[in-house]
Formats: C-alpha cells, structure tokens, sequence
C-alpha cells in the first residue's frame, strides 16, 4: 500500500520562503518610526494641552463628587481602556485610594448578547445605559472618529446627562458635537494615534491622582 505523502506543510514553508523580503532595511524603518513619532509628539503637545486640561479638570469634578469614569473603544482602543481604567482603579506608580473607573470592553457575555440580540453598533450604548448616571464621565476612543458603537455611546451618555470626552485622530469624524471634550491626535495612522492615546491616559491619569490628592 502506498502512502501519499501530505506536501501542505513543504508547500507553506516555500510559499513563506518566497514571500520573505530579504532586502528589507531595519535601521530605516527605525529611523522613520523615530521622525514619525517625534513629530507626532511634538504637533500633540503644541496643540492639545487645552482640551487635555479640561478633559483632567472635569474628570476632578467627576470624582469630587462621587461620579465614575467609564471607558469604552474597539481593538487597540479596547485594550488601551482597559489599561487606563485598571490604573485608576488599582494604580499607577504609588499606593492610593482606588478611582471609580470601568471599561465597557470586558465583558464578554454582555458583548456578545447584546451584539447578538441587538447588533454591534449597539454594544456600548446598552452597558452605558445599564450602568452610567447623570454626572459620570464616558470616554469614548476611536482613532477614526466614526467608530459607530463608540458614536452611539457617547449620544447615550450625553442623553443621559454625563459627560462626554473623546480621544480620537485628525479629523475627529462624528465626534466633535456629541463630546463636551474632544482631543484629536494630529495623524491619520491608527497606530501611532493609539500610542499618543495611551501616552496622554498615563499623564491623565497622573494628574488626576495629583489633583485629587491621592498621592
């Protein structure tokens, strides 16, 4: 009896030998990340202090009087919530009183009901409605700035009476008349605007615990 041989594993191992670029220059992509992000950080920092101070003042405000952060984005931003809202709830750098803060983008079985019984669109607008009041803050992240479900959470909240900031890209797309605060990297790169996102949510959250006199 013979046996056939299985050539799928040979096949993809030539198929990824020919698609390999061996002339690809490492030190140029590094030194093209390094003027990307350098200017980026710099046209950040010469354009955004304003709405970065008012989006810190209101989130003391918030606090102050016994509100909480909610947080909420997709993918990148997802885990870049996540990240932020676990810094205020647990720390940063020193040992503090906890601040109230949660992200929408953790909860699994809520998700995908909700995405299921009601459409994706709708996945932050129904956490937003089952556990925002009047006073809290929701902080919507879209690099786009057309992110539905984040759009559609950032009206709800601001129905409702909290208020609303977001962290978005150049344009801002949908977000300018739905956040009382809007903080737009100036780049249209998904991935370096996520990477000034989480930069600014160390410094928020570095402020803020300052402010409040926590630490």
């Amino acid at each position: 009896m013979s046996i056939k041989k299985d050539t799928r594993m040979t096949d993809l191992l030539i198929k990824k030998q020919n698609t390999i670029d061996t002339n690809a220059d490492t030190y140029t992509i590094w030194q093209q990340t390094e003027h990307a992000h350098t200017e980026l950080i710099k046209n950040t920092f010469a354009t955004q202090f304003e709405p970065f101070e008012q989006w810190v003042n209101q989130a003391v405000n918030t606090i102050s009087h016994g509100k909480k952060i909610i947080m909420f984005g997709n993918g990148g931003s997802a885990a870049d919530c996540q990240h932020i809202a676990a810094e205020m709830s647990i720390k940063l750098h020193q040992n503090r009183a906890p601040i109230a803060a949660l992200s929408l983008c953790l909860d699994a079985s809520a998700i995908t009901a909700c995405a299921n019984d009601f459409g994706f669109d709708e996945i932050f607008s129904r956490q937003i409605r089952t556990l925002g009041h009047k006073g809290d803050m929701a902080i919507g992240l879209s690099t786009s700035g057309n992110s539905e479900n984040v759009i559609k959470g950032l009206k709800t909240a601001k129905q409702m009476g909290m208020i609303t900031i977001g962290l978005t890209g150049q344009s801002g797309g949908k977000m300018p008349p739905i956040c009382d605060t809007l903080i737009k990297i100036p780049h249209t790169y998904p991935g370096l605007i996520q990477e000034i996102h989480i930069t600014l949510g160390h410094m928020f959250v570095n402020i803020l615990e300052q402010k409040l006199r926590l630490v």
